[in-house]
């Protein structure tokens, strides 16, 4: 391979491992505290993406009961300025937050106050998310809605590296989407490891009992577990949405597995796991061949599960401790 085309692979390998991180992060943080998987992240990975899609542009003309709506007659105020773009970025991120705590407290905190085995709450939340999708289908449609092209501001569509006698072409969208994404990343890894509310939650995670006995309170830090989670979900909806478009209320779904498989080849419920499994992920999928670029997925799953044969518990997972 030559240099040029290994550096092409790194930077959109690197770009969209770092978004399937942040997803990921989301379905970890939910499973170190209750040992369970939160079907419904990918539709509040789409709700996000829809959520800021509406705040910056404001009209959906194709279909559904919204067709026709224009938030912004005159124009939308938010194209072209980045700081605002930024804000509206975060808004989204924050209702769809808000929407995954509605779901703990509608699939989750109903089924573990009866003590119900945690398969239902699993179920439970899958129906949330078939709604969820299906909601949106309502109110929108199915059509692929696309940001502005000035939605980061009036940036280059792309970067050009000059190697050897070679030219990479790098999207802009890419480099930003990757800066964000370790900016997240970066404050993530502060809040849970330097401060008191990160502190609380992983006593929570280690052990809920002894953590209410010393005073945590437990179903207050599932809360804002959910909602941390739902707003790294809502983020990274919003992140592919401008690198690809909004595709559809159900493109969370494929997201969906593959936040799945970052986590499980990552280690379930470990944080540095899930950013190292979605950048693996990430990268092997950049070195498919562009001949055989529908098979990517299959790529991805494969080193999935040659890894487990290798190691069951994941990259940086720990491996059970059966006591006897």
């Amino acid at each position: 391979m030559e240099l040029s085309q290994l550096v092409q692979n790194l930077m959109n390998g690197l770009a969209i491992g770092s978004v399937y991180a942040i997803f990921a992060l989301g379905y970890t943080l939910v499973f170190s505290i209750l040992g369970i998987i939160n079907f419904a992240h990918g539709a509040v990975f789409t709700l996000g993406a829809y959520f800021t899609y509406t705040l910056v542009v404001g009209q959906f003309e194709n279909n559904g009961l919204l067709k026709g709506i224009n938030l912004f007659p005159d124009g939308s105020p938010l194209s072209g300025n980045p700081l605002v773009f930024g804000l509206a970025t975060l808004i989204g991120a924050a209702l769809a937050g808000l929407v995954a705590v509605v779901i703990e407290r509608l699939a989750f905190r109903p089924m573990r106050a009866r003590g119900a085995d945690p398969l239902l709450a699993l179920v439970s939340s899958l129906g949330v998310a078939l709604v969820i999708v299906n909601l949106i289908q309502l109110l929108v449609g199915a059509e692929i809605y696309n940001f502005p092209s000035n939605a980061y501001g009036e940036f280059r569509p792309a970067l050009t590296l000059n190697i050897g006698e070679k030219v990479v072409v790098i999207r802009t969208v890419q480099v930003i989407i990757f800066l964000v994404s370790l900016v997240m990343l970066a404050l993530l890894g502060y809040v849970i490891g330097r401060t008191k509310i990160g502190k609380a939650l992983r006593a929570v995670a280690e052990n809920p009992g002894t953590a209410s006995l010393l005073g945590i309170s437990v179903d207050r830090f599932i809360l804002i577990t959910f909602f941390l989670s739902g707003f790294l979900g809502g983020l990274a909806g919003t992140l592919v949405g401008t690198a690809f478009g909004v595709a559809g209320p159900y493109f969370g779904v494929t997201y969906g597995l593959k936040g799945l498989a970052v986590i499980v080849l990552g280690g379930l419920g470990s944080i540095p796991g899930a950013v190292l499994g979605g950048l693996v992920i990430g990268l092997a999928e950049a070195f498919v061949p562009a001949d055989y670029s529908a098979y990517k997925d299959v790529v991805a799953f494969a080193l999935l599960f040659v890894i487990l044969l290798v190691r069951p518990q994941g990259l940086l997972g720990k491996a059970a401790i059966q006591k006897v």
